[in-house]
């Protein structure tokens, strides 16, 4: 009986040893996959803000487009849903709203919050980006204003490479000035162009 026991007892503090090391695996593999996943789903966010303010940018111009004008910052988004009241922008149209509005020009649930549960934020005339297109922007992950990683029409728009925070820097037009050389063209060979054959060119 007393072997037995013993036996026992050895076994039971095995097992107690196996729970220890399966925890700390455990730990440690949670450690590992939950930054990789709240990464995975920043970077989401992220894009979907992009892809958001894509559609209200193509929206905005489908209003243009008939009203001759943009929602003012007071109108704000909103106008994509329902015509709004003239504000002087644009010609009065009936029942006191702006003229040319064919909408709605997106679907309800398209104008709502950002992913991170916020209104978007809306502005026209234009206060930061450096096109004549109405302002749009997220505060992004940490909800303040003018942050590093702030998602912007601005610089969404532009489609270049990345910049802070993950978001496309804008593109700038730069008008590039080449001056050709005068003088005879140089002959098909490549190599320099000689003087001129005596008689007009012709070659005797």
């Amino acid at each position: 009986m007393k072997i037995i026991h013993r036996r026992r007892a050895r076994r039971a503090g095995f097992t107690l040893t196996e729970m220890l090391i399966v925890l700390a695996i455990l730990v440690m593999l949670v450690a590992m996959v939950v930054p990789r996943f709240m990464g995975a789903r920043k970077k989401a966010d992220i894009q979907a803000a992009q892809t958001q303010i894509g559609l209200f940018r193509g929206a905005l111009e489908n209003y243009y487009m008939d009203t001759k004008c943009f929602p003012t910052t007071e109108q704000g988004l909103q106008a994509l849903l329902a015509a709004p009241a003239d504000g002087g922008t644009g010609a009065e149209g009936s029942a006191g709203s702006v003229a040319g509005w064919n909408g709605p020009y997106v679907n309800k649930d398209t104008i709502g919050l950002d992913p991170w549960n916020r209104d978007w934020q809306y502005a026209y005339p234009p206060e930061r980006g450096s096109s004549d297109m109405p302002d749009i922007w997220s505060f992004g992950p940490d909800g303040e204003d003018n942050t590093e990683d702030d998602i912007c029409s601005w610089t969404v728009a532009g489609g270049g490479e990345a910049g802070a925070g993950g978001q496309p820097r804008e593109n700038l037009d730069i008008d590039v000035d080449v001056k050709l050389p005068s003088g005879p063209p140089a002959p098909s060979g490549g190599g320099p162009a000689g003087p001129p054959a005596p008689g007009g060119g012709r070659v005797p």
